[in-house]
């Protein structure tokens, strides 16, 4: 493969591949953010197809609203997620992360402009990968997710990283260092926040057509 010598020039290069032109505007395949929230953390462990047989589950049992899922039924709640896989562990952690959203911030409107890093971190089952999908997509806010297409994506260009931050970092530097010419690129002015959501978007469409490439 090409030589990069930063992010930018990732970006320009899966941006000629037309990897995402028919997904949604912020790549992830649903527009509603809580129910983006409640995929983030379905699909830990799992494949995407799984989860959408969870969020059709939830959908029907009317769960797929903060308050709805916060006073769900537990043993409901598990069998509609068990596509999904780790249906105990999960349900458990989705019902009282929801629990603690309204305890902390009231709704769901107010988690999303007002929560972060930490307080996502704090939360049972919430990791990196998982914080930021939920800040980036269902919060709609400044943040790239990282996760293993992403490693695997920049191993083969020989990078090779010592964890999720350094990933980051080196990923959001160039995005940042070359804004001007990202503007140009797509033609109108981008946020930083679509930016990343069609960035990682990308990587994960690139690797799932050439995953031996």
């Amino acid at each position: 493969m090409q030589s990069l010598s930063n992010s930018y020039e990732l970006l320009e290069f899966l941006k000629t591949l037309n990897l995402i032109e028919k997904e949604p505007k912020y790549w992830w395949p649903s527009n509603d953010e809580f129910e983006i929230l409640v995929g983030s953390i379905l699909t830990q462990n799992t494949k995407w197809t799984n989860v959408e047989k969870s969020l059709k589950n939830l959908k029907s049992l009317d769960y797929l609203s903060l308050e709805n899922l916060a006073n769900s039924d537990i043993i409901l709640l598990t069998n509609a997620i068990a596509p999904s896989g780790f249906k105990n562990q999960k349900s458990k952690r989705l019902k009282q992360l929801c629990i603690n959203i309204i305890k902390e911030y009231g709704n769901f409107e107010k988690f999303k402009e007002y929560t972060n890093s930490s307080w996502l971190l704090s939360q049972k089952g919430i990791g990196q990968e998982t914080k930021d999908a939920i800040l980036c997509y269902a919060c709609k806010q400044e943040y790239m997710v990282v996760d293993k297409y992403t490693a695997r994506l920049l191993f083969r260009f020989g990078y090779e990283f010592d964890s999720y931050d350094d990933i980051q970092t080196w990923l959001v530097y160039g995005i940042n260092e070359n804004y001007d010419k990202i503007v140009k690129l797509y033609g109108y002015e981008i946020s930083l926040n679509e930016i990343y959501s069609r960035f990682h978007g990308k990587i994960v469409e690139f690797m799932k057509r050439n995953p031996k490439d």
